[in-house]
């Protein structure tokens, strides 16, 4: 393993097993499937749950991460429960260019922390697939507002662990000032919208359309 690949990941995971318990909680209940995460960095927990999984960013230090495919399968590897040997993909790309997928392509989009993922990836997520999404940057209400997502769920963190509730569903997502919220506000603003209850993020299912 490069040393720079050590150190990046290293600073992804300076909160030890954070993401690989998000995404350990995500896959109970979403089930195993193909991953597409956009705005990806270094962050390849993922692949500690899901066998198959697409990142992307043009970040240069990613780009640098990802090319050193002996030590990103080495970290990937030393974290996985399943004995099978993950499939990963590294598209060095911004990703609100089109990417090298076909459409409806897989079952779990991932936005965190990386601006509109559900609006210009929402086409490589096949109906009844699931988007991964968390206030920070809008992308949450963004979905809120697209009629080819309905929520379905939300997940908390507490003391490090991670749970999803599907009920009480109506009791999320309530602007704490009144707010018309649109497209052209989120886009203006770039940032989430603050909301009377807040969770760590929301799981939303893209419907038949």
């Amino acid at each position: 393993m490069n040393e720079l690949t050590r150190r990046l990941w290293e600073e992804q995971d300076r909160h030890s097993g954070d993401r690989l318990r998000l995404f350990t909680t995500i896959g109970v209940f979403t089930g195993d499937t193909s991953v597409l995460y956009p705005g990806s960095f270094v962050d390849v927990a993922a692949s500690f749950v899901f066998d198959s999984v697409t990142y992307v960013d043009n970040d240069r230090r990613a780009v640098r991460f990802f090319s050193d495919t002996a030590g990103v399968d080495e970290i990937i590897s030393s974290h996985r429960r399943n004995p099978y040997k993950a499939e990963w993909r590294f598209i060095p790309s911004d990703y609100r260019t089109e990417l090298d997928l076909a459409d409806r392509c897989v079952g779990l989009l991932v936005s965190l922390y990386a601006g509109f993922v559900s609006e210009q990836c929402t086409r490589y997520l096949r109906p009844g697939g699931w988007l991964l999404a968390n206030p920070s940057h809008g992308d949450a209400a963004m979905a809120s507002i697209d009629p080819r997502y309905r929520l379905a769920a939300v997940v908390s963190a507490r003391a490090g662990r991670y749970t999803v509730t599907e009920g009480d569903l109506e009791s999320y997502m309530i602007p704490k000032r009144p707010t018309e919220i649109t497209v052209e506000l989120l886009r203006e603003t770039s940032r989430g919208i603050a909301y009377t209850r807040s969770p760590f993020a929301y799981l939303f299912q893209r419907e038949n359309s």
